[in-house]
């Protein structure tokens, strides 16, 4: 069995409103223990082959590995995007008294 680690999930939103949305669903379905939202930023990307510009707002969810899945679920049937940017990135390093709340925090 893989060990459950602490890890980041970063997720882009159109707005502010479907930020907060998806952050207080994870929160009150125990699914992630922390959740910082980042002010507007400039997002430049591919779509439908050209350029978009676009103002997204940034959701960096502190959450454990296993569940993953679960918030991967809660944020694509909120989300207003077809294709919603859901990235988990591992940590090589958390310190033990943090690991120990974001566990404490969110179910297994």
């Amino acid at each position: 069995m893989t060990e459950d680690k602490v890890v980041f999930m970063y997720i882009t939103t159109s707005s502010e409103n479907e930020a907060k949305k998806i952050a207080e669903t994870l929160l009150k379905e125990r699914l992630c223990a922390c959740i910082n939202i980042y002010p507007p930023v400039n997002s430049m990307y591919w779509w439908e082959g050209k350029i978009e510009n676009s103002k997204e707002f940034i959701l960096l969810v502190k959450t454990r590995s296993s569940l993953i899945e679960n918030v991967e679920d809660v944020v694509t049937r909120l989300h207003s995007y077809t294709t919603p940017c859901i990235i988990a990135i591992p940590t090589e390093y958390v310190y033990q008294p943090f690991k120990n709340w974001v566990f404490e925090e969110t179910q297994k």
